[in-house]
């Protein structure tokens, strides 16, 4: 982890444009800014770990890093995939506990970190902050409903043709610097390798897709739209 040097004017840009914060004051905005950090990850990076002290708010500047846990087992969960401009880590900044999840950079990826105190007394100081963090916080448990709904009512298959039909094309190609192998795909699903390899099978037979050399190209959306239709 490198600590990036970052002029007054940015941190206030990063700040206006991003949800918690945008109609703030500029005096707020300037007592924020001086609580906040820039640093650059490396791909395979961890940002920190689950279980340990928050350090506060972090903001995906570039690059995208994965929200995951590690069972008792040592099996990796995917809990999420966050790309520029998105969040992590408002629950123990909120109700001051310990990280919730651990996070890892997918590629090289620069990240802000405001100070989780200086939230914290941003949110006695200002309503219009509070009511906003309510909203976003409901939104994420709306989200976590959904995924402990997928996981229980529907089977590995279905679930894998959604996530292959919200991935991006290149993502699916290996272009990108992201690059889904199926162990990773196994650990989005909540489920091991083996099923993937039959699940990718099974949606390739229908016509669906098609996989060569570990890279999964949709052939026929509208198949592919068959076997997410009990999502619906």
């Amino acid at each position: 982890m490198q600590i990036l040097i970052i002029d007054q004017s940015e941190k206030l840009k990063t700040l206006s444009a991003n949800p918690y914060f945008q109609g703030l004051g500029e005096a707020l905005l300037k007592e924020v800014s001086a609580n906040m950090t820039l640093r650059q990850y490396e791909r395979g990076e961890v940002l920190f770990w689950d279980d340990d002290p928050c350090a506060g708010l972090h903001i995906i500047q570039t690059g995208s890093v994965k929200l995951f846990r590690i069972s008792p087992q040592g099996r990796q969960h995917i809990m999420r995939v966050l790309q520029e401009g998105e969040t992590c880590n408002e629950v123990p900044v909120f109700d001051g506990g310990v990280n919730p999840v651990s996070v890892e950079a997918l590629e090289q990826s620069i990240v802000w970190v405001v100070d989780a105190k200086a939230v914290q007394e941003l949110m006695l100081k200002n309503p219009d902050f509070a009511h906003k963090t309510i909203q976003n916080l409901a939104r994420m448990m709306r989200h976590l409903v959904k995924m402990v709904s997928e996981m229980a009512f529907y089977q590995v298959t279905h679930r894998l043709a959604r996530l292959i039909a919200e991935t991006p094309a290149e993502e699916l190609r290996g272009e990108g610097n992201v690059r889904w192998t199926q162990d990773q795909l196994a650990a989005r699903l909540g489920t091991v390798r083996e099923v993937v390899a039959r699940s990718l099978r099974e949606l390739e037979r229908s016509g669906a897709l098609v996989v060569e050399n570990r890279r999964i190209t949709i052939k026929d959306a509208e198949v592919l739209q068959q076997w997410i239709q009990p999502w619906s």
